[in-house]
C-alpha cells in the first residue's frame, strides 16, 4: 500500500509488478537487456500506480526494435565464431536484433547481390569483403535508402561507407615482422602469405612487415608473396612448393586465412622448430600449432569486443547527432604465443 500524497518509488513499483528492485532499474534505464514480457508488466504496473516515469517508459517500450545485418566471409573456424559473437553481443543490446550471412566466394558480384538484397530488410549493414569499384558502387547506391554500411575486419575505399570496425592492421604487420626477427636471429630468406590483396588489412599487413624489416632487420629477405585466396588447399601446396625451392627458410608470415592447409603443409615439410611461423586468428587448430611449436604466434581478432564495436556503430549511426563524425572504431588485435594459450 502505497502511503496517501506519497509519490510511488522504484520500491513500490517493483511490488506492483512482482519483479526485484534492480529489474525495475534496468528497465528504467536500458543499461540491461530485459525480456520483452517482463518490460510491459513494468510498465503496465507504473501506468496503474502513477509512477512518475510511466509516460516515459511506455514511450521507451514502444521504440521499434532495430535489425542489423552481417555478411561475413566463408564460414571457417574464424567466421563461424565472428558470427557467434555478434548473435551474442545482439541479444545482449536493447532494441536489436541481428542477421548473419555467410558469403561463399571472393567474387565482389555475389557479394553485391548479398548486400542488395539484405538491405532490403535490416537497417544497418556490415560487411567483410574486398576492395572493389562494384562494391563502392553498390554502397553508393544502397547508402541514400538511409542503410548506413560499415566495413568490418578489412577496410574499404569507398566514399559512402559509414565507419570501419576493425585492427590496427600496420601495427599487425610490424609486430608480426618484430616476432620474426627475434625468433630468427641470424637473418635469411622470409616467406610471406597473403589471401588477396584485394582485402585492404592483408595489403597493410604485407607493406608493414616488410617496411619494418627494411627498416630494423636488414639481414631478412621477405620473398615474392603467396596467394591463398584464403584456402586451405592453395596455402597447402603454396607452401610446399616454397619450402622445396627455399631449403634456407627462416621465417613466414601468413596474414591471411588458410591456416589449416599451412600447418599441414609446415608439419609435412618440417618446418616445425626451424622456421619462425606467425599466422592470424585463434582457433582450436591454431591454437594446438601453438602448443606443439608448430607456430611461433597467433595474431588474433578480439571477436566479442569487435561485434559489441559493431553494433554499437550501428546504433549511434541511426541516432541523429550521435555519430556525424565517427569514421573509424579500432580495436587492439591478442597476441598469442606457445606461453598464453
Amino acid at each position: 500500500m502505497i502511503e496517501a500524497n506519497r509519490r510511488p518509488r522504484i520500491a513500490d513499483l517493483a511490488r506492483a509488478a512482482g519483479v526485484s528492485v534492480a529489474t525495475v532499474d534496468r528497465v528504467l534505464t536500458g543499461r540491461l537487456p530485459v525480456r520483452e514480457a517482463t518490460a510491459l508488466r513494468v510498465a503496465e504496473a507504473a501506468q496503474r500506480i502513477d509512477f512518475h516515469s510511466a509516460a516515459l517508459l511506455k514511450k521507451r517500450l514502444a521504440r521499434p526494435k532495430r535489425k542489423f545485418g552481417f555478411l561475413l566471409q566463408k564460414p571457417d573456424d574464424f567466421y563461424r565464431s565472428l558470427g557467434a559473437a555478434i548473435e551474442e553481443a545482439s541479444a545482449r543490446a536493447p532494441d536489436v536484433s541481428c542477421e548473419v550471412e555467410f558469403v561463399a566466394g571472393l567474387s565482389p558480384g555475389d557479394l553485391v547481390e548479398q548486400m542488395r538484397r539484405m538491405a532490403d530488410r535490416v537497417d544497418a549493414l556490415g560487411v567483410v569483403s574486398v576492395d572493389h569499384p562494384v562494391i563502392a558502387e553498390a554502397i553508393a547506391a544502397i547508402r541514400p535508402r538511409g542503410v548506413p554500411i560499415f566495413a568490418l575486419i578489412s577496410d574499404l575505399s569507398a566514399e559512402a561507407l559509414s565507419g570501419f570496425v576493425g585492427r590496427d592492421n600496420r601495427k599487425e604487420g610490424r609486430t608480426a615482422a618484430w616476432l620474426i626477427a627475434h625468433a630468427a636471429t641470424e637473418g635469411g630468406e622470409v616467406g610471406i602469405m597473403v589471401g588477396s590483396h584485394r582485402y585492404l588489412c592483408q595489403e597493410t599487413c604485407e607493406i608493414s612487415f616488410r617496411a619494418y624489416l627494411r627498416e630494423h632487420a636488414p639481414n631478412f629477405r621477405v620473398l615474392e608473396p603467396i596467394i591463398s585466396l584464403d584456402d586451405s588447399n592453395l596455402a597447402y601446396s603454396g607452401l610446399r612448393s616454397l619450402a622445396a625451392k627455399h631449403k634456407d627458410l627462416v621465417g613466414l608470415y601468413n596474414c591471411g586465412g588458410g591456416m589449416n592447409g599451412l600447418m599441414a603443409a609446415a608439419k609435412e615439410a618440417g618446418l616445425a622448430g626451424r622456421v619462425a611461423i606467425v599466422g592470424h586468428e585463434l582457433t582450436d587448430k591454431t591454437r594446438a600449432g601453438l602448443v606443439s611449436g608448430l607456430l611461433t604466434a597467433v595474431i588474433a581478432t578480439p571477436c566479442a569486443l569487435l561485434a559489441e564495436r559493431a553494433i554499437g556503430a550501428m546504433q549511434r549511426a541511426l541516432t541523429p547527432g550521435e555519430a556525424a563524425n565517427e569514421r573509424h572504431s579500432i580495436v587492439p588485435f591478442d597476441l598469442f604465443l606457445p606461453t598464453n594459450v
